[in-house]
């Protein structure tokens, strides 16, 4: 995701994973990496459980690609404040938001993203 000067950079195992999703859904994913690392460039990048991971101190969210949307899940997504009631889900800590199309990835979504990093960095 990030250019390395002077050099080719080699494909990431989340670079490869993007690749093989259909086009409507690779968009979704796309437009979601890049607003994770506009939000929080510190954070790395891997694939764990089979989809893309986010981490900065912790695990702070994912991406997982379906049939019919993408969801992006919060590691402590229950104490995520949401004005909007984009967040879905049930348990002690995890949830997620669905995201269909690359339009719905909106200032709400933004504003997760930057509370869940904010979290992780307490």
């Amino acid at each position: 995701m990030k250019a390395v000067t002077g050099k080719a950079k080699p494909a990431s195992k989340v670079d490869t994973y993007v690749k093989k999703l259909p086009p409507d859904t690779r968009a979704v994913v796309e437009a979601l990496r890049r607003l994770i690392f506009a939000v929080a460039p510190q954070a790395h990048e891997d694939l764990k459980w089979g989809q893309p991971w986010y981490v900065g101190n912790k695990g702070v969210c994912y991406i997982a690609a379906f049939k019919d949307h993408v969801n992006l899940g919060f590691a402590r997504g229950a104490e995520l404040p949401d004005p909007a009631g984009r967040v879905e889900g049930t348990g002690k800590g995890m949830r997620h938001v669905k995201i269909r199309s690359a339009k719905e990835i909106d200032a709400a979504v933004k504003s997760l993203l930057r509370e869940a990093f904010k979290l992780d960095a307490r």
